[in-house]
């Protein structure tokens, strides 16, 4: 096994941690952040696959606008995002009826191809170096407002702040 597949396997293993994370946590902002990181590995899944342009854009518009615009968007809808009022989560019977889901699609797809089938495809690293090539700084300093803008919010909206 090489050391792509075992990277491949960790980012897949934190993928698959982060989402029954934000579907099995109470808070609706600890959900967000879930969702956040789940996004920011997809993104390294993305860089691991060979694929710069879908993780600049995974990292960009997702991790990075619409965690924020889901962070603003509670903050300025609830006034207390921090407790037991804004729970969320799944109760045991959705758990249950997606655990035999799983287990259903997993024993009726049976045995995958081996051989692959081959695909025309035109690299996208080419297209990545065209658009990002000289914009890749100004997009990382994008990110650092945004992360600069969630961690003032945060600030804002605690309770006890005085």
């Amino acid at each position: 096994m090489s050391l792509e597949e075992l990277a491949f396997l960790a980012l897949a293993a934190v993928a698959l941690g982060t989402a029954a994370a934000a579907l099995l946590v109470r808070e609706l902002v600890h959900t967000i952040l879930w969702i956040a990181l789940f996004f920011v590995d997809l993104s390294a899944i993305y860089f691991l696959l060979d694929a710069p342009f879908l993780g600049v854009l995974q990292l960009g518009v997702y991790a990075g606008a619409v965690t924020v615009l889901l962070l603003f968007g509670i903050m300025v809808t609830r006034k207390r995002i921090f407790s037991r009022d804004a729970a969320t989560g799944i109760g045991a019977v959705p758990l249950a009826l997606a655990v035999v889901t799983f287990i259903f699609l997993v024993a009726s797809v049976g045995e995958l191809p081996q051989a692959p089938t081959p695909v025309a495809s035109i690299a996208p690293q080419y297209l990545s170096e065209a658009l990002f090539g000289t914009f890749g700084p100004w997009l990382l300093l994008l990110g650092l407002v945004m992360l600069v803008a969630v961690s003032g919010a945060i600030y804002l909206v605690r309770e006890g702040r005085e």
